[in-house]
């Protein structure tokens, strides 16, 4: 098959440009070129969506196309210069779509959209929920321009080569070992996807044809399988959110976090998305303990502004059994 991948030079898209170069298919990567490198044997072409005719050094036509795009603008550009020439598409969106993230185990069907994103919003950046209306504009552009369409909410997508540094935090703090302050509560629920898992299913979406929506993101577990899945012989302190809220811990990502910890009861849906209807589909999720294994094998000299430092940690353990 003839694969165009949109982007194709950062984590999940060079996953997903990797493995179809594996499986045999013809690959094309359309990017600006400045954020990564492609895939060796994927063939490159220089684009630049954010103008009209920016793709207009990718010719020809392909069996499929597989896009991340976040920003309605570019999506809009793709739809106007790509109609007729791609076949099979798949949009990789997120879970960031859905207006409820409150409720836990709500799917695709249950959970409430966003509104999508108005006219002179098209930087994603601006904040969360900025970030889901964009998200939900894209996705209605190419629902309304393409017959063949596989929408891929994905989740919290984790794995070598992630440039966010929230999973590994854990994977190199569990590798220190020690005492490890951990949030929460052991029955609170997380969940997540590997990159190549995830770049996989997407792979076979392709070669399979198959269409519509799903969330794109591996079953939850609760924070107990979690943090046992990374092995080591570290001992687990937790701490209740209340206390990481009085001693301004951050939730999520960022300078004095704690990542993949999000507020309960508010944010008690982000990371207990129902997937039975990708597990049906075909998504296999790796155990954890090999994605963090191979998390660790690849880690590079890059920093990531992520977490607590040690020292803060050690700080806010001491304040915790003295309380």
């Amino acid at each position: 098959m003839r694969i165009l991948v949109l982007g194709g030079t950062v984590f999940l898209g060079r996953a997903i440009a990797r493995q179809a170069l594996a499986a045999g298919h013809d690959v094309t990567c359309a990017a600006r070129g400045t954020s990564g490198d492609p895939v060796d044997g994927a063939r490159f072409v220089t684009a630049d969506r954010s103008r009209p005719g920016g793709l207009s050094n990718v010719e020809g036509t392909f069996d499929a196309v597989v896009d991340v795009a976040r920003t309605p603008s570019h999506v809009r550009h793709m739809v106007a210069e790509l109609a007729g020439r791609v076949g099979h598409v798949t949009y990789v969106s997120s879970c960031s779509v859905y207006a409820d993230i409150a409720t836990p185990d709500l799917s695709e069907a249950t959970a409430p959209l966003l509104p999508p994103a108005p006219p002179e919003l098209d930087d994603p950046a601006a904040g969360v929920e900025e970030y889901g209306r964009c998200k939900v504009t894209c996705e209605q552009l190419i629902l309304e321009a393409f017959p063949d369409v596989f929408v891929n909410r994905a989740g919290l997508i984790v794995g070598p080569e992630d440039p966010t540094g929230r999973f590994d935090y854990w994977v190199a703090r569990h590798a220190r070992g020690g005492e490890i302050l951990t949030p929460g509560d052991p029955d609170d629920r997380v969940q997540y996807v590997d990159v190549r898992d995830l770049a996989d299913w997407t792979l076979r979406a392709v070669q399979e044809g198959l269409t519509g929506i799903f969330n794109g993101i591996g079953a939850p577990m609760t924070r107990r399988e979690f943090h046992a899945g990374f092995g080591g012989d570290g001992t687990l302190t937790w701490v209740p959110q209340d206390f990481l809220t009085e001693h301004d811990v951050r939730p999520w990502s960022g300078p004095r976090s704690l990542p993949l910890w999000l507020p309960l009861p508010e944010f008690a849906g982000f990371l207990t998305r129902d997937t039975s209807a990708a597990l049906a589909a075909g998504l296999r999720t790796r155990p954890l303990r090999e994605t963090a294994a191979d998390t660790l094998a690849s880690f590079s000299d890059i920093h990531h502004i992520t977490g607590l430092t040690e020292e803060e940690e050690v700080g806010l353990l001491r304040e915790w059994h003295a309380r």
